[in-house]
């Protein structure tokens, strides 16, 4: 986590601009070209407070000698650059070349985290990272938590349940809550469990009536991403355009304003 001094605003801030993105480890789909840096200057220009990130890389030792432009820094860290002071990184997938996982960029201090592992027995390793922030003039932290489930329909039910009980053990019942990230939810069975389990609703959903289409991102089919929230109001979903994004990661990624 950066200990990087912050400027931060003299009032309390009334809402939060927020975006989660799954950056296929800095490259396009099938992994045919390192865009990491395009990335980086896309999710600048759209200026949120905090940004979610899902596979993205701590180290890999071969891409690193081998791929032009890459950065020597992780790669969460090479997209905090000056904008987000604060992140925070949660290590999944380990293998001998390297690990990624899961990240957190934020504009706020992120005064705790905690990695959670909920893979389950077999290949994937999964996480959810839990950050709380510190915002100037609130008296109460808003917890943010990052997730990355599952393609197996029971390992996906058995991490929800999980997160349930994370929230209901860590997330102080009147603090806001925001959960963002990649869930893997192709069915759109985890708008119930999570909101019967933990009181989240989610943005697009309570807005639009259905969640977002983000996968695959050239041409969206499936609702994989989403936003929830919890003692949050919702302001409004953003609608980005589809160029650069398209091409940028295999998922669209996900905006919203959401109000304290």
């Amino acid at each position: 986590m950066s200990s990087s001094p912050i400027p931060l605003p003299a009032t309390a801030p009334t809402s939060l601009k927020v975006m989660t993105v799954n950056t296929h480890k800095g490259f396009t789909a099938l992994n045919r070209k390192f865009i990491l840096p395009e990335l980086r200057d896309a999710v600048r220009t759209v200026g949120a407070d905090v940004v979610f990130l899902q596979e993205v890389l701590g180290t890999h030792s071969r891409h690193s000698r081998k791929v032009n432009n890459w950065p020597e820094a992780p790669h969460y860290e090479f997209l905090a650059d000056t904008m987000w002071p604060q992140f925070a990184y949660g290590r999944n997938a380990v293998y001998p070349r390297g690990h990624h996982g899961n990240a957190v960029l934020s504009k706020f201090p992120i005064v705790h985290y905690r990695n959670h592992d909920v893979s389950v027995a077999g290949p994937e390793k999964r996480g959810l990272l839990h950050c709380v922030l510190r915002l100037p003039g609130r008296t109460i932290d808003v917890h943010a938590i990052c997730a990355h489930l599952g393609l197996a329909e029971t390992h996906r039910q058995q991490q929800l349940e999980l997160l349930c009980h994370i929230v209901r053990d860590e997330v102080p019942a009147d603090a806001p809550l925001i959960v963002a990230g990649d869930f893997n939810d192709w069915r759109g069975r985890a708008h119930r469990v999570l909101e019967e389990g933990a009181a989240l609703r989610e943005v697009f959903l309570h807005a639009n009536g259905s969640a977002a289409k983000t996968f695959p991102s050239r041409f969206p089919l499936l609702s994989l991403d989403r936003i929830y929230v919890r003692n949050a109001g919702v302001h409004e979903p953003v609608v980005l355009p589809r160029k650069p994004w398209s091409h940028l990661s295999d998922h669209a990624p996900l905006v919203a304003n959401i109000d304290l």
